[in-house]
């Protein structure tokens, strides 16, 4: 199978945000799963800023912290911005992009 043109969806987002009362990676998986969407894959950064520009890092003999996620989705443009439209109002917080891929499924 050939390469293809797609779209990925990055969604930054952290532990402590929330989408329906649920963790929102929990949520963005849930729902991306529902609609159909191609592929979703979470990410657990060990240290980032936001728009409020504090570091969060994790520390050893810390048991909680307010680490960065990083939620990737994968599909068509059109399907991707339909899906950021109904959830990224939802969220508590993060930061949403989009950019073209050349996407290819593995294995058989």
């Amino acid at each position: 199978m050939e390469l293809q043109d797609a779209c990925l969806l990055r969604l930054y987002i952290s532990e402590t945000d929330r989408l329906d009362g649920r963790p929102a990676w929990e949520a963005l998986l849930a729902l991306a799963l529902e609609a159909g969407l191609a592929g979703g894959t979470v990410l657990h950064g060990v240290a980032g800023f936001g728009t409020r520009h504090q570091l969060h890092a994790a520390k050893l003999l810390r048991l909680a912290e307010k680490l960065p996620l990083v939620v990737e989705l994968v599909d068509e443009s059109p399907r991707l911005e339909s899906f950021l439209a109904r959830v990224g109002p939802r969220l508590t917080g993060g930061l949403a992009t989009l950019e073209k891929v050349r996407a290819q499924p593995l294995g058989g």
